[in-house]
């Protein structure tokens, strides 16, 4: 357990390290910050194309990092020759497939959270349909003291005792972002004690739980691929299954009670609509918690046989 969270724990360092990392967290929040002017223009149902279009920045936002960290997380290991440092000593070889998901998906987790709460800080904010709409300045001014406060902690940090910028920043705006999600869960946006009007819907907490499995999912197929596949390959794959994830009904499902190999591919290839409830907001269907579980059902199991898989490979890997 302890070589477990040792490998696990730096992976994690590491994928936080990455200047891809950082970039991509960046550019989501930027996305969420522009999301309420971008729909304004819409005739109708503003409120539900933001919603849509904040899923599916969080749901890219996700997949990308979950592919981009989970590639190199043994790929370049293996070919900077440094797994066979760690091979070398006591350490097995499922223990280390599993301790690069475990840290790989801890960076993802955190990623996916921090997105979350701008996700929920730009619904709560909502859409200026009328001249007569003001800011929600509660959300604006928490948002503005999570990235000011964690601006100026991380450089702080960074020249005092020499921690690194980018993670430094991501660790403190993620524990700060917590506590200006609690302060708008109690307040509304006249500045009042009001939490029964919070603006925080749980139907936009489940859809988040349901897009974070996905992207654990993908995480597992990605550290699957690099224990054969070098990284070029590793990400074309991961981005093809993605696609096909995603069109998984359509391409297999009406094909399978006709084609052998439609019936194979249905249950193969991840079906990644599972986790995607865009149709709910349109439809305003409530989502149940029974959904949730059964989706987080299948996402274990499918990720426990994608890593049983990815042990497999491993073993009679020649990595010297």
């Amino acid at each position: 357990m302890y070589k477990l969270l040792t490998i696990a724990k730096n992976t994690f360092t590491e994928t936080l390290r990455q200047p891809i990392y950082s970039v991509i967290i960046v550019a989501a929040l930027f996305l969420f910050f522009i999301s309420p002017s971008l729909t304004m223009y819409t005739m109708s149902d503003d409120s539900k194309l933001l919603r849509e279009i904040g899923l599916s920045t969080l749901f890219l936002t996700s997949l990308f990092i979950a592919i981009f960290s989970a590639s190199g997380a043994v790929g370049e290991e293996i070919e900077n020759k440094t797994i066979v440092t760690v091979l070398s000593k006591p350490v097995s070889r499922p223990i280390f497939i599993i301790a690069k998901f475990l840290g790989v998906s801890g960076a993802v987790i955190l990623a996916h959270y921090i997105c979350t709460i701008a996700l929920l800080m730009s619904i709560r904010h909502g859409v200026l349909e009328t001249v007569n709409d003001t800011h929600d300045w509660t959300v604006l001014g928490s948002a503005g003291v999570v990235i000011g406060l964690s601006f100026l902690l991380s450089a702080f940090l960074n020249f005092t005792y020499g921690w690194k910028f980018s993670s430094t920043a991501i660790i403190t705006g993620s524990i700060l972002a917590t506590f200006a999600l609690v302060f708008l869960c109690f307040i509304d946006r006249t500045w009042h004690f009001n939490p029964e009007y919070n603006g925080i819907n749980t139907f936009d907490v489940y859809a988040a739980v349901l897009l974070l499995l996905a992207a654990i999912l993908i995480v597992a197929i990605a550290v699957a691929l690099s224990t054969r596949f070098n990284i070029v390959v590793t990400l074309s794959a991961c981005i093809g299954i993605f696609l096909l994830g995603l069109v998984n009904d359509y391409v297999f499902g009406r094909l399978a009670a006709e084609h052998w190999w439609g019936n194979i591919g249905r249950y193969l290839i991840p079906n990644l609509q599972v986790f995607w409830i865009s149709d709910a907001i349109y439809e305003a269907n409530e989502v149940p918690l029974k959904y949730i579980l059964i989706s987080a059902s299948y996402a274990i199991c499918y990720t426990v046989g994608i890593l049983s898989l990815a042990v497999a490979l491993f073993q009679r890997r020649q990595v010297g």
